[in-house]
């Protein structure tokens, strides 16, 4: 899958984890020019107190499509049912398969320390299945071929802004994304049948005021803007020739803060 533009591919575990921790980013590079591609590898089949699997992994499935353009990324299907995100090699060889086909240059998971272990293992298989994405006798499923480029992988900001046992985490810089806040929650409101399990589940009052919420408190953490997204550079050994390769904060130098 040749891109023109350079591209940018996030990878969570669940629909709507991209817009509540990723999408302002995600639209500021849009704007720029880069291409955007998004998936999520759990189908959202857990993410209801009313619905059976079928029916809600359809509406997630649905909603998650929906949100991906509103982005205007390319949507990527989902590859196992909420919970079934385990670090094992099958999974890496389906996620690396789809990482050379999109061949980002620009790799967006979530946190290492992130609230729930399907967030964790979904970064653990990102890192991995980008650490393999130029490996010739690694084995993908399908078979695609290895890519030779460099990537770098970032990490966003947990959910709650801590890690699982409560302990604050930062980023390493935070990236201005006032302007992009109102597409950011118009791809959020998307995820229509998150309201009921979200308050129910987790408490929140309303999934769209706990983003603007959380954006705000990013924005706080970086002591220069009103709505942030935070990010931490993964170690660029296996990926890049440098550890000056830095493309998202090349791209988005004008609202970058570091941290304090």
């Amino acid at each position: 899958m040749a891109q023109n533009n350079p591209t940018a591919f996030a990878v969570v575990a669940h629909p709507d984890d991209v817009e509540f921790m990723m999408a302002g980013t995600m639209v500021l590079l849009r704007q720029r020019g880069w291409a955007l591609h998004y998936m999520t590898l759990a189908n959202g089949s857990c993410g209801t107190t009313v619905m059976d699997r079928d029916a809600i992994v359809a509406a997630r499935t649905a909603e998650a499509a929906e949100a991906a353009a509103k982005l205007g990324a390319t949507y990527h299907p989902p590859l196992v049912d909420d919970l079934m995100i385990y670090y094992e090699p099958s999974l890496v060889a389906r996620l690396c398969a789809v990482v050379r086909q999109v061949r980002p240059s620009v790799l967006l998971l979530p946190h290492p320390h992130d609230y729930m272990e399907d967030h964790v293992n979904t970064s653990r298989l990102g890192v991995t299945a980008a650490f393999c994405r130029n490996m010739r006798n690694f084995a993908t499923l399908p078979p695609v071929a290895p890519v030779l480029n460099e990537l770098a992988v970032y990490h966003a900001m947990p959910m709650g802004l801590a890690d699982q046992l409560r302990r604050p985490v930062r980023a390493d810089f935070y990236v201005d994304i006032a302007s992009a806040m109102e597409e950011k929650l118009a791809a959020l409101a998307c995820h229509r049948s998150q309201k009921e399990w979200l308050d129910a589940s987790q408490g929140y009052d309303s999934y769209l005021l706990t983003a603007r919420r959380m954006a705000s408190e990013v924005g706080q953490q970086s002591g220069k803007f009103e709505y942030a997204d935070g990010w931490c550079r993964h170690a660029h050994i296996g990926f890049a020739g440098s550890a000056d390769f830095d493309p998202l904060r090349e791209a988005l130098a004008d609202g970058i803060a570091d941290a304090m």
